[in-house]
């Protein structure tokens, strides 16, 4: 009798766990519909009341003027180096060099930029945190990744490859007549094959973007966690009028 109830009990267990079990559910299909967005959808004039506070603010401060530009500052306007170019790379050596040095001891040697990271010119006139924004409209932080000899090697022959402006600063690069590479100086010393270089660049860059494959060779990388754009916006608070040129930091002898 004792061995009918065990049984019985087991019996009874087993199908509680089963009719307890959740079913496995698969999705069998997904509906999706476009909405189009346009200026035939009406504005709902109780949430045109609730944004309106707030955008305004948003353009009051996007707009405020922070700088003076005397002449236009384009991408454009240099074969080896621009002034947008070298406005955007001089700007990253002075505002994320204080944070890198607390954090590291270290101090920056170079800056290496993309010249398409670059996306508008900067207008002659008032210079705003808009104007940021639009020169620099990706999420892009400044990070620091320590090349040694070799990779900077690469690095210089990417950049002579490339016959881009690509943006550079503390980094000089000097061709001979024929187009050869002459001299490399780094902070206006020779570069040493035999020591390592703490490079600043884009997060965008880091990861190999624009076939800067280079830097995946880092020694170290070290994450500022400042993006490009507020660290121009730092600067254009600091300074009266923002007036970069193109100069000799990569060049060709005639």
């Amino acid at each position: 009798m004792f061995l009918k109830i065990k049984h019985f009990v087991i019996i009874i267990t087993i199908l509680g766990v089963f009719s307890c079990r959740q079913e496995a559910h698969t999705l069998s299909q997904v509906k999706g519909k476009q909405l189009v967005i346009n200026d035939a959808i009406k504005a709902i004039d109780s949430i045109e009341a609730f944004v309106t506070p707030y955008r305004n603010r948003l353009n009051e401060v996007l707009d405020s003027a922070l700088a003076f530009a005397p002449n236009m500052i384009s991408k454009e306007d240099g074969r080896y180096n621009t002034t947008a170019g070298n406005l955007v790379a001089d700007i990253i050596l002075m505002e994320a060099g204080p944070i890198f040095k607390s954090r590291t001891g270290d101090d920056i040697d170079f800056v290496v930029l993309n010249h398409g990271g670059i996306r508008s010119i900067i207008s002659r006139g008032n210079i705003t945190a808009r104007t940021a924004y639009e020169v620099m409209p990706f999420e892009n932080s400044i990070v620091v990744v320590e090349l040694n000899g070799k990779s900077v090697r690469e690095l210089v022959a990417f950049l002579i490859r490339a016959e881009r402006p690509h943006p550079i600063a503390g980094l000089q690069i000097i061709l001979d007549k024929q187009g050869k590479l002459q001299s490399v100086n780094i902070q206006s010393e020779p570069f040493d094959e035999h020591r390592t270089y703490q490079v600043a660049t884009s997060g965008y860059l880091v990861q190999g973007g624009d076939n800067m494959g280079f830097f995946k060779g880092g020694l170290r990388f070290t994450e500022t966690n400042y993006l490009i754009r507020n660290a121009m916006i730092d600067y254009f608070k600091k300074v009266d009028t923002v007036a970069p040129v193109v100069d000799d930091r990569f060049t060709k002898l005639e």
